[in-house]
């Protein structure tokens, strides 16, 4: 049946902050779907001072209501400009790319729609990418032979989550699932994709899908959110997350199991060393209470 053309199938949601090399191209990846359905484009400028900002306007002004800038008085950081383009989202889907990545198959948003439509036991579609360097010019990864994948909340607790990049996501932008956003502990978040990842499969106990297909690009680059990171900060801010996951989420006796074995061979001698045995301590105290 044909969808109401008043209804929007699929809000696409971008965050950027300087990504004025970058943003022509994710803007071009949108615009470039070929659907049987609506869609709407927004994205969060987070006061960009490279001249992002110009860009966007230029393609708004191009494309007249197809896209929408939302504008910040000043930099509000990374997770609360999600926090703001989530809440904005009307459609019935949503599919989300940062502005430094881009999607490369005209089809892709008709095929995760048409995936999740006729699949009712899954909340997310995601698919295989390609992760590049910042001028395109060099291949850093890509798996030629990919292959279906899923995956439930108990895979995702333990960081089973390959080809689910921020560039390959649709979920069902349902009320349960909104929700997400408007919890104090999101604002302390750092992963924002995988906390979303984990609540949607556990708030509706339902599965992602991966398509074995290879329709996006994922750009590694010194001014990415990630990238620029060393380790030692990188694994704090890991473990932050970890600790809030542990915290938030209700949990099976298995998988507080599994939870636990996950903790004790990725961060417990590292919080040991870097913190306290207190800390390392009551973290292992939250996981089995």
């Amino acid at each position: 049946m044909e969808p109401n053309q008043n209804d929007i199938m699929v809000s696409i949601f971008c965050i950027t902050y300087n990504h004025s090399k970058f943003i022509a191209k994710a803007l071009d990846g949108f615009l470039m779907q070929q659907c049987n359905f609506k869609t709407e484009i927004i994205i969060g400028d987070d006061c960009s001072t490279d001249g992002t900002d110009k860009i966007i306007d230029d393609y708004v002004a191009r494309y007249p209501g197809r896209i929408t800038r939302l504008k910040a008085p000043k930099n509000i950081g990374a997770t609360q400009n999600v926090i703001r383009v989530a809440l904005e989202t009307k459609g019935k889907y949503v599919a989300t790319c940062d502005g430094d990545d881009y999607w490369t198959d005209p089809y892709k948003l008709q095929k995760q729609v048409d995936f999740l439509e006729n699949n009712p036991d899954y909340v997310m579609c995601c698919h295989y990418t390609r992760e590049i360097n910042f001028d395109d010019t060099e291949v850093f990864y890509m798996d030629f032979n990919p292959v279906p994948l899923k995956y439930s909340f108990s895979d995702l607790i333990i960081n089973k989550q390959v080809e689910t990049c921020t560039a390959t996501i649709l979920y069902r932008n349902i009320e349960p699932i909104k929700n997400l956003y408007k919890n104090e502990w999101f604002l302390k978040c750092h992963a924002c994709d995988k906390f979303l990842k984990l609540y949607c499969t556990w708030i509706t106990g339902k599965k992602i899908y991966v398509l074995p297909e290879v329709m996006s690009c994922y750009r590694r680059h010194p001014g990415g959110i990630w990238s620029p990171v060393s380790y030692v900060p990188l694994k704090k801010m890991q473990l932050s997350d970890f600790n809030i996951i542990a915290k938030i989420f209700t949990y099976t006796g298995l998988q507080k199991i599994k939870l636990l074995h996950f903790y004790l061979k990725r961060y417990f001698l590292f919080e040991v060393k870097h913190k306290t045995f207190g800390n390392a301590f009551q973290t292992i105290k939250t996981i089995v209470n």
